[in-house]
C-alpha cells in the first residue's frame, strides 16, 4: 500500500481538501491483459502522433497547439478499441509537459517521443458519475474500470467514508506485474502550525556512509541492499551471457533478474517510509539541506547516491510533516555547514572529503565532519524558519 499525499487546496474554514492513493495489485483476465496491452500500446501511439503533429504546425505556423485524440480516430480506428478517458489523459499530460517546459525549458526539458522498451507501460482514466453510476469504482475484490469491467483486485486497506474516488491508473511493471493506484479525495481538518523549537527540531545531512547523520549524533545505517545482492546480479549476469538471446532460457533469467531488481527497490522504499513515519512522528521540524543528489552522483566517484533513495526519503518526509501541521525545512545548498564550526561560529577553509573529523583553530573544538554538518544545518533552518515568520506577521 501506498499513501500519499498529491496536493491540497482551501475547501472550507477551517477544513482543506486532501489526496491519497491507494495501490492495487491487479489480476487481470487473459482478455483484460490484451485490453490493457493494447490501451499501452494507444496511449503511446496517441503522444507521439499529437507530439509530432505539435512540432510540424509550431514550424510551419510558430504557434503552439496539441491537437484532441478525436482528430486520429478515422485514420486509426483501433484506438475506439480502449477506453477514451486513457486517450484524454495522454492529451492532459502532453500539455502539462509542455506547460512545465515553457516555464523551466533547463529544467524539464522538451517533450519527447515515447518508446515501448524505455518507458512505463501505464494509463489513467478519469472516473465520471453518471445517473447509472460512477465509470470507476472498487468492489470487495475488484476495481471496475470501463471497458475491461470488474479486474480481480488485493487491497491492503479500503478507503474511508467520505472518500471521493478521482481516478485510477493501471501500470505494468518490467516483471509483469499490474498494480493500480487509485486516487481519492477528501475533506480533513487543516492541522494546527506546530512552532518548533531548539529542542524539537532536527538537523540531517546527507551521507553516502550512513544514509544521514543527525545533529544529536544519531545515524540511519540501512542496510545496503543492492551492495548484499550483487553476487547473485553477477551469477544471473554470467548466466545470461552463456544463452542465446530469444531462447526460452533467457527469457525466464531475465525474468529473475528483474525481479531481484523490484525486490531491492521494496526494500529500499520499506525503509524510507518507516524512517520518515519515525522522524516525522517524533520532531516537530526536521532541517535538510537542498542538496543537488543528481549532480552529486556524477561527480561521485565511489558508490551511487541516487540508489540510496535519499531524494525519496525527503518527499515522504514533507507531506507526513505536513499533515501533522509540522515543518520540513530546506537550507540553500550553498551554505558552507561543513567547514563552519557549530560552537563558536568560525568558518575554515574547505575540508576534503576524506576527512571524518576536524579541529576549529579558533576555539579548538573537535568535531565529526557529518553531525557539525547537521547542526548547522539545524541552526541555519530554524533561524531561516522564526526570520519568515516574522516577515509573515509584519505583513
Amino acid at each position: 500500500m501506498a499513501a500519499r499525499k498529491c496536493k491540497s487546496q482551501t475547501f472550507a474554514e477551517g477544513k482543506t481538501i486532501q489526496y491519497d492513493t491507494i495501490k492495487a495489485r491487479l489480476y487481470p483476465t487473459a482478455e483484460q491483459t490484451t485490453l490493457f496491452e493494447k490501451t499501452f500500446g494507444c496511449c503511446r501511439y496517441i503522444w507521439n502522433r499529437m507530439l509530432a503533429d505539435q512540432q510540424r504546425f509550431y514550424i510551419e505556423t510558430d504557434a503552439h497547439f496539441i491537437p484532441t485524440p478525436a482528430k486520429y480516430k478515422k485514420e486509426a480506428p483501433f484506438l475506439k478499441e480502449v477506453d477514451n478517458q486513457a486517450l484524454i489523459q495522454e492529451h492532459n499530460k502532453l500539455s502539462q509537459a509542455f506547460r512545465m517546459f515553457f516555464k523551466n525549458p533547463e529544467h524539464f526539458g522538451h517533450p519527447k517521443c515515447k518508446r515501448k522498451k524505455d518507458d512505463r507501460d501505464s494509463f489513467t482514466a478519469c472516473n465520471h458519475l453518471f445517473e447509472s453510476g460512477p465509470t470507476i469504482y472498487i468492489t470487495k475484490n475488484g476495481l471496475r474500470l470501463t471497458k475491461a469491467g470488474i479486474v480481480r483486485a488485493v487491497f491492503s486497506r479500503r478507503p474511508r467514508n467520505g472518500w471521493r474516488l478521482k481516478r485510477a491508473t493501471v501500470e505494468k511493471t518490467k516483471t509483469g506485474k499490474f498494480y493500480a493506484y487509485i486516487l481519492y479525495e477528501h475533506e480533513v481538518k487543516i492541522p494546527e502550525p506546530i512552532t518548533p523549537t531548539e529542542e524539537t527540531a532536527i538537523g540531517l545531512k546527507y551521507s553516502m556512509a550512513h544514509f544521514y547523520a543527525a545533529d544529536n549524533g544519531e545515524m540511519a545505517d540501512p542496510p545496503h541492499w543492492l551492495k548484499q545482492s550483487q553476487e547473485k546480479l553477477a551469477r544471473i549476469q554470467r548466466r545470461l551471457s552463456r544463452m542465446q538471446p530469444g531462447s526460452k532460457n533467457y527469457a525466464e533469467t531475465v525474468q529473475k533478474y528483474r525481479l531481484l531488481h523490484e525486490h531491492i527497490a521494496n526494500q529500499r522504499k520499506d525503509f524510507l517510509h518507516k524512517e520518515s513515519r519515525r522522524i516525522a512522528n517524533a520532531w516537530d521540524a526536521v532541517c535538510v539541506r537542498a542538496d543537488a543528489l543528481a549532480e552529486m552522483s556524477r561527480k561521485q566517484v565511489r558508490g551511487n547516491i541516487l540508489d540510496s533513495g535519499y531524494g525519496m526519503f525527503r518527499e515522504f518526509l514533507q507531506y507526513k510533516l505536513t499533515r501533522q501541521g509540522k515543518q520540513l525545512i530546506v537550507v540553500d545548498r550553498f551554505e558552507p555547514t561543513t567547514r563552519i564550526c557549530s560552537q563558536c561560529g568560525f568558518a575554515g577553509e574547505a575540508i576534503s572529503l576524506k576527512a571524518k573529523t576536524w579541529t576549529c583553530p579558533a576555539c579548538g573544538a573537535v568535531h565529526q565532519r557529518e553531525i557539525n554538518a547537521a547542526k548547522n544545518i539545524k541552526a541555519l533552518g530554524l533561524e531561516q524558519y522564526f526570520r519568515q515568520e516574522k516577515l509573515r506577521g509584519s505583513a
